[in-house]
C-alpha cells in the first residue's frame, strides 16, 4: 500500500485522488431540510462554521428483541384512549387486555413494531442519526444485568457494515444502573470480557477523555485481576438519576433532568463536559418534580415549558417548547457533550399503586401517549407530521455544532449526454450512501411480522450542470440501472424556488413520474399544492449502465428572480405515492427523508 501512494505522489495524482475522496464524503450540512409545520432547519450562514469540540450523545434502546408471544397482539395506548377514553378509569378494562402488568406503545413507530435484531431497521436508524449530525448513542442497560446482547451483537455488525459503505454512524456506549449495585457489576464485566476487552468492533467504540466511555459506577470493583483492567480500561462517568437534584458526585453524568437543567463535570476551562436535553419529562408538581408516573395531571410533557406553560392548542406537543427550552438552556451552558433523551424508547408498563408508582388507578411511567412521551423517532400516528421532532433534532445539533459552508457549483458547462466523461470536472459530487436498498423480512414485537422489497436501484451520488439553455441532471446508481418502464422508476423532485409553500411539500416540478419513453423524460409542474402534476415539457435523457442523465430546460428551474437557486431530491421506487414520509421507508431517496440537495449559483 505505502508503495502504491508513493507512486500516486511521484506521478502527481495523490492530490486529485483525495480531492475525489473529499468530495465523495457524504455531508448532511450540504443538505436542507424543512418540516410540514414550515419550520426550516438553520444553515450555514446562521449556525455559523463547524466546532470540532462539540458532541452530541442519544440515549438509545436495544430491548426491543426476544422471543414474543406471537398470539398477543400489540397494544398502542394512543389508540386505545381515543377509541375507549374510560379505559383511564378502569384497570381492568377489556381495551388493556389480560396480560399484566403489560407493555404497551404509546405510538407505532414509523418502520413498524420492529425488533432492534432487525439488521433493515437498524441500518436505517444509523443513516437517520448520522443525518442528523448524532456522534454516539447511549444503550439503555439500567434494568437489572440486562445487556441486551442479541441485539447489540447484530447491530454492531449492521452499524459496521455502514460504517464501510460511508456512513458516520453513532459512536456506540452503555448506560449501567443508576448505582453502585451488584446487577452494575454483573454488567459491567460481561460487556467488558464480551464486548471490550477482545477489542470487538473497536471502531464504534466512544472515547471519551483517551478511554471508552461507559455511563457505569467502578465503586466496587476489586483491586486485581479483571476488576483492575476495567479500573483502567474506561472513562467512568456513573449515571445520575434524578430529575431535580443535579450531580452529587464529581463524575456524575445526567440522563434527563426538568428545566434549568444542571452542568455536569467542571472541566479545565471552567466549563461543563455534558448537559441533559430531553423531549418531556414524567416529573409534575405532585412530585415536586421528581420521577413520577407520566399519566398523572400536570406531568411535563411535549407542550409545556417551565417559561410559558401549557400550549394550549389541541396539537401543541407538535411544536416542542419543552424540547426547544431544554436546547436553549444547553446553548447557554455550551457544554462540550449534550445527551439527548431520547431516540426509540416507545414502551412502557402499565402499573398499579401497589408497585410504587403514583398513578391513579394506574401509572403509565416512562411513555403514555401524544403529549406525555420523549422519542424522537419518526412515527406513524401523526401522518405526514410524524418527523417533526426529527427536524427540531436536526436543528438544533447544527446550533450546537455549527456546519460546514454550501459548496459551490463550477462554472456553466454543455453537457452532451451520453458522453459520461464530460461530467468528470462538474461540481460539486453529491454522494449518497451505498448499500441501503437491502430487503427486509423479519418479526417484529408479538405478532407482528415485515417484509419490505422495495429497495431497488441504490442512488450513490449526483450532479447538477448548467448552460444558457439547460439545466444537466445526473444520478449514479450502485449497479446497472433497471428497466426505465418500471414502476416509480428514478423520479426527481426540484423545489424551484426554495419556497414549502408551494408545490406538493414544496416541489414544484417532478420529472419520471410517468415512465420515460424513445429517450425522452417527461416533466410535470405540480397543480394545487397537492400530489397533482400537468405535463410542461420533454427533455433528453440517456442511460448508460449505472448513470442516467437528462436534461431540463432552464426556464422551467428558475425561481422568478431569474437565478438558479434550487432544492432537488432522486428517488427509485416510492410505494405511497403522494404521502412524503414514504421517502423515509421504501425504495431509495438521496437525500434521505425531508432533506433536500441544494444547487445555489452566486
Amino acid at each position: 500500500m505505502k508503495k502504491y501512494i508513493r507512486i500516486l505522489i511521484w506521478l502527481g495524482l495523490l492530490p486529485a485522488l483525495c480531492m475525489a475522496q473529499q468530495q465523495n464524503r457524504i455531508n448532511s450540512d450540504q443538505w436542507t431540510i424543512t418540516d410540514a409545520l414550515g419550520r426550516r432547519a438553520i444553515e450555514r450562514a446562521e449556525a455559523g462554521p463547524q466546532r470540532a469540540d462539540k458532541t452530541v450523545a442519544m440515549f438509545y434502546w436495544t430491548w426491543h428483541q426476544g422471543q414474543d408471544d406471537t398470539t398477543y397482539q400489540i397494544k398502542n395506548i394512543s389508540e386505545i384512549v381515543r377509541q375507549f377514553p374510560e379505559a383511564m378509569r378502569d384497570y381492568n378494562h377489556p381495551a388493556w387486555g389480560t396480560k399484566k402488568p403489560g407493555y404497551f406503545y404509546w405510538e407505532e413507530p414509523l418502520l413498524g413494531y420492529y425488533k432492534t435484531t432487525d439488521p433493515w431497521v437498524l441500518r436505517k436508524h444509523a443513516e437517520l442519526l448520522a443525518d442528523a449530525g448524532v456522534d454516539v448513542v447511549f444503550f439503555d442497560c439500567t434494568n437489572g444485568s440486562l445487556t441486551w446482547k442479541e441485539s447489540y451483537e447484530v447491530l454492531f455488525e449492521t452499524w459496521d457494515r455502514a460504517q464501510r459503505e460511508g456512513v458516520k454512524v453513532p459512536k456506540i456506549a452503555f448506560m449501567l444502573p443508576f448505582g453502585p449495585v451488584p446487577n452494575a457489576l454483573v454488567s459491567l464485566r460481561q460487556l467488558y470480557t464480551d464486548v471490550y476487552r477482545p477489542g470487538r468492533y473497536e471502531n464504534l467504540w466512544f472515547i471519551w477523555k483517551g478511554k471508552p466511555a461507559i455511563m457505569a459506577y467502578p465503586d466496587h470493583l476489586e483491586t486485581s485481576g479483571t476488576d483492575r483492567e476495567i479500573a483502567e480500561f474506561f472513562t467512568f462517568r456513573p449515571g445520575q438519576p434524578d430529575y431535580v437534584d443535579g450531580p452529587s458526585r464529581p463524575d456524575h453524568w445526567g440522563w434527563l433532568e426538568n428545566y434549568p437543567q444542571h452542568g455536569y463535570v467542571e472541566n479545565q476551562e471552567g466549563g461543563f463536559e455534558q448537559v441533559t436535553v430531553g423531549v418531556a419529562q414524567n416529573a409534575g408538581p405532585s412530585t415536586d418534580g421528581h420521577c413520577s408516573a407520566f399519566n398523572l395531571p400536570g406531568t411535563y410533557g411535549r407542550s409545556f415549558s417551565q417559561r410559558n406553560g401549557f400550549d394550549p392548542r389541541v396539537e401543541g406537543y407538535l411544536y416542542g417548547w419543552n424540547f426547544q427550552e431544554q436546547w436553549d438552556r444547553a446553548f447557554q451552558i455550551d457544554p462540550e457533550l449534550v445527551f439527548v433523551t431520547g431516540w426509540n424508547e416507545f414502551i412502557a408498563g402499565q402499573w398499579l399503586p401497589e408497585d410504587n408508582w403514583t398513578g391513579d388507578p394506574f401509572s403509565f411511567v416512562d411513555q403514555y401517549d401524544w403529549e406525555h412521551s420523549r422519542d424522537i423517532e419518526p412515527n406513524k400516528g401523526w401522518g405526514d407530521r410524524g418527523d417533526v421532532y426529527y427536524l427540531q433534532l436536526v436543528d438544533n445539533v447544527r446550533r450546537f455544532k455549527g456546519m460546514e459552508a454550501l459548496a459551490m457549483p463550477s462554472a456553466e458547462k454543455t453537457i452532451p449526454l451520453g458522453q459520461t466523461m464530460e461530467w468528470n470536472d462538474v461540481e460539486p459530487y453529491y454522494a449518497h450512501y451505498k448499500g441501503n436498498t437491502g430487503h427486509r423480512d423479519h418479526r417484529g414485537r408479538y405478532d407482528q411480522y415485515y417484509v419490505n422489497r422495495t429497495g431497488r436501484n441504490d442512488i450513490v451520488g449526483a450532479k447538477v450542470a448548467r448552460d444558457t439553455e439547460n439545466v444537466y441532471f445526473y444520478v449514479q446508481t450502485a449497479a446497472t440501472l433497471t428497466p426505465s418502464n418500471d414502476p416509480n422508476w428514478m423520479l426527481l423532485f426540484i423545489d424551484t424556488d426554495r419556497n414549502k409553500e408551494t408545490g406538493w411539500c414544496g416541489y414544484d416540478v417532478v420529472v419520471n413520474r410517468i415512465s420515460p419513453s424513445s429517450g425522452q423524460v417527461i416533466i410535470e409542474r405540480n397543480v394545487g399544492n397537492r400530489w397533482e402534476w400537468e405535463e410542461v415539457a420533454r427533455g433528453p435523457m440517456k442511460v448508460s449502465d449505472h448513470i442516467l442523465e437528462l436534461a431540463i430546460p432552464k426556464a422551467i428551474v428558475l425561481d422568478t428572480e431569474k437565478v438558479l437557486n434550487f432544492e432537488f431530491k432522486w428517488n427509485d421506487n416510492m410505494q405511497e405515492t403522494g404521502n412524503i414520509m414514504d421517502f423515509y421507508v421504501n425504495g431509495d431517496t438521496a437525500p434521505g427523508g425531508r432533506f433536500n440537495f441544494v444547487y445555489q449559483v452566486q
